[in-house]
């Protein structure tokens, strides 16, 4: 798998926001990837130092298009935490 498409997006939300003040980022990740993966595709696109990552499979949620029900799809969210006094530049326009 390449490196450049294992990182899908970064997830911009409160919580992500909140997290981002602690050195964690948060990112839309491959569901085939793990975390070595993940950790190294941060490293090279970015390049800081990840010291760990948590991987979280996010459920789809029932949802209703022209009355008709469905489901979102799943998707796999990467909580990736830097080294002390680093950051993703990408982030501080954020």
């Amino acid at each position: 798998m390449e490196y450049d498409s294992i990182l899908i997006e970064p997830v911009l939300t409160e919580k992500s926001n909140v997290l981002r003040e602690s050195g964690q980022f948060v990112f839309r990740v491959d569901a085939r990837a793990d975390k070595i993966q993940v950790m190294e595709a941060v490293r090279r696109m970015f390049q800081v130092h990840p010291v760990s990552c948590n991987m979280i499979n996010v459920k789809s949620k029932p949802k209703r298009l022209r009355g008709r029900p469905g489901r979102t799809s799943t998707w796999k969210k990467a909580i990736v935490r830097l080294a002390p006094g680093e950051t993703i530049k990408i982030f501080e326009g954020a």
